[in-house]
């Protein structure tokens, strides 16, 4: 009999039992859409933006990591499909212990992350407060430090765009705001794109993806720029994380910045170079899969 049932165990584990969406209460009772789908080491990936939602990320690049990995699609509080936090708490603390609650409800003891963009802020919070919760962590175009980001790349190469030139030094005005003003004026000359793409086309497909979701949530983008905890340089912590790291930048990521990589300190860290932008899901699938590969047989996760 205890033969039988392990066998019965083995196949429904071989099957996915747990594939599909559902949704996931958190202990302060907020709604959080969850798909999983795939086979292999669970992997969780934490989208950027903030406030991207992980639909287009799915559409995009959901193929091919399900065939490796078994996927957990995740809509942070506040974006996309998942609810708002009633009490508008966008911490840090609470975002890492969402992603804490959505582990044990899924029944893994461990798991692999993948972040995008500011998703790098949030695994450096997670693996901060949860440390033996990542196994690895797989950075594709991550911030993991945003004043460094804003201050050596976003805003210079924004304000170069424009025909201006810009220092944060003596800037008076805070950074999100300062970030917002040359965001507008990108917007007007029609030259956002160049700050992490090659084509002008890139950036409005994964807007036009993202519009496919009825009443898709703004809320959590609405409010942690504003949070000073978020701009903190969690690259500090890097030296003591001893989890293997994939590194993924982009030579013309002006959205991170195309240094961003120096002064990481991660032990175990498998640094890839691209020389794309900052959506290489799109523009850049045949080097970020062939990085996923690498890194999944270096360090056999």
């Amino acid at each position: 009999m205890d033969r039988l049932f392990l066998i019965i165990v083995m196949l429904l584990l071989s099957q996915n039992v747990l594939a599909g969406e559902k949704t996931i209460t958190t202990s302060d009772g907020v709604d959080l859409y969850v798909k999983v789908e795939g086979k292999g080491t669970p992997l969780l990936y934490i989208h950027g933006g903030p406030g991207s939602g992980s639909y287009w990320f799915e559409k995009l690049t959901g193929e091919f990591l399900e065939e490796h990995f078994t996927v957990v699609y995740l809509d942070q509080r506040g974006v996309g499909r998942s609810q708002s936090s009633p009490t508008q708490d966008y911490s840090l603390d609470r975002m890492a212990l969402d992603f804490e609650e959505v582990r044990a409800a899924l029944g893994f003891k461990d798991w692999l992350t993948l972040g995008h963009s500011f998703g790098g802020i949030l695994q450096m919070g997670y693996a901060q407060r949860y440390p033996s919760s990542q196994k690895g962590m797989l950075m594709i175009n991550c911030t993991l430090n945003l004043t460094e980001s804003a201050c050596e790349s976003w805003l210079p190469k924004a304000a170069e765009y424009v025909g201006e030139t810009y220092s944060c030094a003596g800037d008076t005005v805070a950074l999100p705001q300062r970030m917002n003003d040359y965001g507008r004026k990108l917007q007007e000359k029609g030259l956002f794109w160049k700050m992490g793409s090659r084509d002008p086309e890139t950036f409005p497909k994964l807007d036009q993806m993202s519009g496919e979701i009825e009443n898709f949530n703004y809320d959590l983008s609405n409010n942690v720029m504003k949070r000073s905890e978020y701009w903190q340089n969690f690259k500090l912590l890097s030296g003591s994380m001893k989890m293997p790291v994939l590194y993924f930048y982009g030579t013309h990521d002006y959205m991170v910045g195309p240094r961003h990589y120096q002064d990481l300190q991660f032990s175990n860290l498998l640094l890839w170079e691209n020389n794309g932008g900052h959506v290489p899901f799109i523009e850049d699938s045949n080097d970020l899969e062939k990085a996923v590969l690498a890194y999944k047989e270096k360090y056999r996760v």
